[in-house]
């Protein structure tokens, strides 16, 4: 079973290519199971229309889902070597392709974004976009440096990475010490409130104006369900208050891919065993992944 029933193998044509990192052994809650997340969002995917809310039909999306990456769940090195050498085979057979990633916790993004990165030539051109009801910034927690929500500190260390190309949005749950972290390093975030205040044309232009200010050009886009209200998206363990709708989203997704180039996304932390009985988390998930591949796919 593939994601909407793409093909299995990179051609001259692929322009996306999707796969699952289903480990969740970072998350510091025991009741998740978002390793589970990618087969059931595949699952989703069969039972829901083949066209994109503009029209687009899903068939003709140049889209292949390689499966999932093989994980040892407690061994957290050989993991992320694992996940960063996964990406290198996929740019061997094809430079120029998209990774859509499906996770599994947080944690999952940093051997991802690593590897994108380090792939660049000119590593100044390259940003990280992460919409999160978290700022994720502690230095340690739960296991060690490597977290769930220590994930945004480790994507921050990577020599490439800086308070210019590095924005978080979404955020209404931040705790001391990452707050102290983001004011000492000067790492901006939008807090989710700031939408209704500003309106969310505005608040987009907010993001735009980030990226263009430091002349970043590529973009990884990492989406934690969690920036989502949970009244939308109960299916994930930290249900906070006070998110954005899928609309909202939507919306400010599709304005950012007419304005800044996207190398990559993610969507992490959905937990099926915590989602409501008619999978609203999960169809909400596939349908976020599909209309984002398509808003690229014009783009481009």
């Amino acid at each position: 079973m593939t994601f909407f029933d793409f093909g299995e193998t990179i051609d001259k044509n692929t322009e996306f290519v999707f796969f699952g990192i289903p480990w969740d052994f970072l998350s510091s809650l025991k009741v998740v199971d978002s390793a589970r997340a990618p087969q059931k969002i595949r699952e989703i995917s069969e039972n829901l229309a083949l066209t994109t809310e503009m029209g687009i039909e899903i068939p003709k999306l140049k889209v292949v889902d390689l499966g999932n990456i093989s994980i040892e769940p407690v061994n957290i090195e050989k993991n992320i070597i694992e996940i960063v050498n996964f990406v290198k085979s996929i740019y061997n057979k094809k430079k120029e392709v998209i990774p859509i990633v499906v996770g599994g916790d947080h944690f999952c993004t940093f051997p991802v974004i690593k590897a994108i990165g380090d792939s660049f030539d000119n590593k100044s051109e390259f940003g990280v976009l992460i919409f999160d009801a978290h700022l994720d910034l502690y230095e340690n927690y739960d296991k060690g440096k490597y977290s769930h929500a220590t994930v945004s500190h480790r994507i921050f260390d990577l020599d490439y990475i800086s308070k210019n190309n590095f924005l978080i949005v979404g955020t209404r749950d931040i705790d001391v010490p990452e707050l102290d972290v983001a004011k000492n390093e000067h790492i901006t975030h939008l807090n989710a409130y700031l939408l209704h205040d500003v309106g969310i044309d505005a608040f987009g232009d907010k993001i735009i104006d980030f990226f263009k200010k430091s002349n970043t050009k590529s973009i990884y886009l990492s989406i934690d369900i969690d920036v989502l209200d949970p009244s939308i998206a109960p299916g994930t363990g930290y249900a906070i208050p006070g998110g954005f709708s899928y609309r909202e989203l939507w919306k400010i997704l599709r304005k950012l891919t007419k304005n800044l180039s996207i190398v990559g996304f993610d969507l992490v932390e959905v937990s099926p065993n915590l989602d409501l009985p008619n999978n609203m988390t999960s169809n909400l998930a596939a349908k976020l992944i599909i209309e984002l591949i398509s808003f690229i796919s014009k783009s481009k």
